[in-house]
């Protein structure tokens, strides 16, 4: 559970057509939701992290509740593409809250909805047409602690979700060693890929775990506190990696950390009372903040 609310254990899964294939009605497929990011054919040290365009969120008077209680108040937020958004706020904010209807796992909550729109490359994600798993295939998620499946091996981790789709269709083991690698992970796991997922350290774990989003071809990765469990050098090689990872694919973290939010977004957004007080350049919003409420916030007095 995070302080914004339950926390629902989904995992990732592959990025596909975003349509319900039994739906007579709207379509829903992104521009990009059918080119590969590594093809079976890539030299084994081809990375996921070559640069291409991405897509762009955007909210559009999103509101989510648990129940009848309102946790997220009417947001109008773009993520653009390419780019990290930190989302900051005290706890409580509704900024997990707010994060987690992206991808539509709010509503697997017991009693929660969410209302508004999302916007993935101008498709809303919350039309009556769109499969829901699709939309979590598109838009990855990576939590707060590091949750590799504890009975597989490194490689079955990374390879559960292209099994499970057309993805996975080709040289498994290429795009297994693409996603590793991309997560800059090889390196230290290429000889040990048979070996339980869950033994490795914390930090691994965590990029393994960020392997395994990649490996499905996310166009969107959500973030949640993803260092907060690490020690120093295991946060700088997930904070170098979100700067590699953003070349090709739109990330959105959620962090208490002011200072990593300095190193690593390229836009920070302010949230109290689940309203969105402030958004701009992070350089901005931790100089010359617009709302005094956001000065306070990001200089400690209060949160």
């Amino acid at each position: 559970m995070t302080a914004d609310g339950p926390l629902s254990e989904t995992a990732e899964v592959e990025p596909e057509e975003l349509v319900d294939k039994d739906a007579p009605a709207q379509q829903f497929r992104p521009t990009r939701a059918q080119e590969p990011i590594a093809s079976a054919a890539a030299p084994a040290g081809a990375s996921l992290a070559e640069a291409r365009p991405g897509m762009s969120v955007k909210l559009e008077k999103l509101r989510a509740f648990y129940g009848a209680a309102e946790q997220v108040k009417g947001i109008d937020l773009d993520f653009n593409a390419n780019e990290v958004t930190a989302i900051i706020g005290p706890s409580g904010c509704g900024k997990w809250t707010m994060v987690r209807c992206l991808n539509r796992m709010h509503e697997e909550i017991p009693g929660a909805h969410a209302e508004g729109r999302v916007l993935l490359d101008g498709h809303d994600v919350y039309a009556s047409s769109v499969d829901v798993v699709a939309v979590r295939r598109a838009i990855g998620m990576v939590f707060q602690k590091p949750n590799p499946f504890p009975t597989m091996s490194v490689f079955d981790n990374v390879a559960a979700g292209l099994r499970l789709s057309s993805r996975g269709r080709g040289d498994l083991h290429a795009k297994v060693e693409s996603a590793l690698r991309s997560a800059g992970l090889w390196d230290e796991v290429s000889d040990r890929l048979t070996e339980p997922g869950a033994g490795l350290s914390g930090g691994q774990q965590q990029r393994l775990c960020i392997a395994r989003s990649l490996a499905v071809e996310p166009e969107v990765i959500l973030m949640d506190e993803p260092c907060s469990a690490l020690d120093p050098i295991a946060t700088l090689k997930i904070e170098e990696l979100i700067d590699q990872l953003k070349r090709r694919v739109t990330i959105v973290i959620v962090t208490h950390n002011m200072q990593q939010a300095a190193r690593v977004a390229d836009r920070t957004a302010f949230m109290l009372g689940g309203e969105l007080v402030e958004v701009g350049a992070t350089q901005e919003i931790f100089t010359n903040p617009g709302d005094p409420r956001t000065e306070e916030y990001v200089t400690g007095k209060f949160g």
